[in-house]
C-alpha cells in the first residue's frame, strides 16, 4: 500500500504503515471522501476550486487538509514533497460538460479537459491506486482514449465499471463510470452486496413536516400538471408519486415511490406530490435532509451555510459514499 519506487519495489517501512493514505481531488462537499473514511482510508488532503464546498468539507473532515484553487495552479511537486507516500488517489473531475443533464447548452472543452490533472498529479504522487468517478458519458468525450492511454503510459492496469448506487444500498438510482487503476495487477470486478433495492419511499417524508401546496394552484406550471395527471392516471388517486418538475426524461416525468429515487442532479428535479382531502392533490419539491438521505450520505454530514440552490449543488456533484466504499475496498483488498 506504500509508494512505489522507479524499479517498482515498496519500502520495508512504508509497507509497515497501517492505513492506506489518499488525497481526493475535486473533493466537492466530500461524498468520496465520506466513502473512504468508511473504508479505512487515512485522507490528508482534498482538494476543490469551491470555497463553499471546502467549507463544508473542512466541517466534516476536520482533520484533512483542504486546498483551495484549481488544480492547475497548484505546484504539484511540492504537494507531493509535503503530503509523503500517498497510496491511493480519488478523482471526480468536472462532469457538468459530460452530462446529459446538460441538455443542448455548448460544452466546455476547457472544463473536461481538467481530468488530465488527475495524470499529473498521479506522475508526482507515485500513488498505487487511483479511482476516477464521472458521469458514464465521459466515455463518449474526444479525449477518452488519449486519458486513459496517459495512465496506462505511468504503468497503470486500468479497469471500467458502470456501477449503479442502487445496487449498493443508496436509495437512487445513479449509474457512474468508475476507472480502476492498480500499478500492480489489473484490478478486480467490484460486485454489489445488496439484492434488495431500497425505495424512494425510505427517504421521503409524507407526514407533514414541510410545506405542502396546492398541485392545481393558480401559476402551476402546465406541464406540471400534465406530468401529475399521467401519474394519477396509472395510479389512481390515493396514491403518492414524484414528478420531475425541472428538466425532462424518457419515463412520463413521473415515478413511483416503491422504486428507487432517479438520479438527483444539481437542481431542484423532483417534486412529491400526495393526495389531501381539502385540495385534491397537495405538492412540494424535496428537502436537503431527503436528498442527502437518497445520496447515502452518513447522518451526521453537515452542509455550511448557504443557499438551497448551493446546498442542492453540493449534493448533486456528490459521489455516494457506499459506492466509493465498495469500490476502494474492492480495489485495496489484497492489502487489507
Amino acid at each position: 500500500m506504500a509508494k512505489r519506487s522507479d524499479e517498482t519495489m515498496y519500502d520495508d517501512k512504508l509497507l509497515n504503515r497501517t492505513l492506506i493514505r489518499a488525497i481526493d481531488l475535486f473533493c466537492g462537499a466530500g461524498g468520496s471522501s465520506w466513502g473512504a473514511q468508511t473504508a479505512g482510508i487515512h485522507l490528508v488532503a482534498a482538494f476543490d476550486r469551491w470555497s463553499l464546498a471546502g467549507s463544508a468539507h473542512s466541517l466534516n473532515f476536520p482533520s484533512t487538509d483542504f486546498i483551495e484553487g484549481c488544480l492547475e495552479a497548484h505546484d504539484v511537486n511540492n504537494l507531493a514533497e509535503k503530503y509523503k507516500n500517498v497510496d491511493l488517489i480519488l478523482a471526480s473531475p468536472e462532469c457538468t460538460n459530460h452530462s446529459p443533464a446538460k441538455g443542448n447548452k455548448p460544452r466546455s472543452e476547457q472544463s473536461k479537459n481538467t481530468a488530465f490533472q488527475v495524470v499529473r498529479y498521479a506522475a508526482a504522487f507515485n500513488p498505487r491506486w487511483i479511482i476516477i468517478e464521472n458521469v458514464v458519458n465521459m466515455r463518449k468525450w474526444s479525449r477518452y482514449s488519449e486519458f486513459k492511454s496517459e495512465l496506462s503510459q505511468l504503468g497503470y492496469h486500468l479497469s471500467e465499471q458502470i456501477l449503479n448506487a442502487a445496487a449498493f444500498g443508496v436509495p437512487q438510482a445513479r449509474n457512474r463510470l468508475f476507472i480502476l487503476a492498480d500499478k500492480d495487477e489489473p484490478p478486480d470486478p467490484v460486485r454489489a452486496k445488496n439484492t434488495k433495492l431500497r425505495t424512494a419511499a425510505e427517504i421521503i417524508d409524507l407526514n407533514g413536516h414541510y410545506a405542502w401546496k396546492p398541485l392545481h394552484q393558480e401559476g402551476r406550471a402546465a406541464a406540471t400538471i400534465q406530468r401529475a395527471e399521467r401519474a394519477i392516471s396509472e395510479l389512481g388517486k390515493n396514491e403518492p408519486f414524484l414528478i420531475v418538475y425541472y428538466g425532462s426524461d424518457g419515463g412520463g416525468g413521473w415515478q413511483r415511490l416503491t422504486r428507487p429515487l432517479r438520479t438527483i442532479t444539481t437542481v431542484d428535479r423532483f417534486a412529491v406530490v400526495k393526495p389531501d382531502a381539502m385540495n385534491g392533490h397537495v405538492m412540494r419539491m424535496l428537502q436537503v435532509p431527503e436528498l442527502l438521505e437518497a445520496m447515502g450520505m452518513p447522518k451526521k454530514m453537515q452542509l455550511v451555510d448557504g443557499t438551497r440552490r448551493d446546498k442542492i449543488k453540493m449534493i448533486g456533484n456528490a459521489v455516494c459514499p457506499p459506492v466509493m466504499t465498495a469500490v476502494i475496498k474492492s480495489l485495496t483488498k489484497g492489502v487489507r
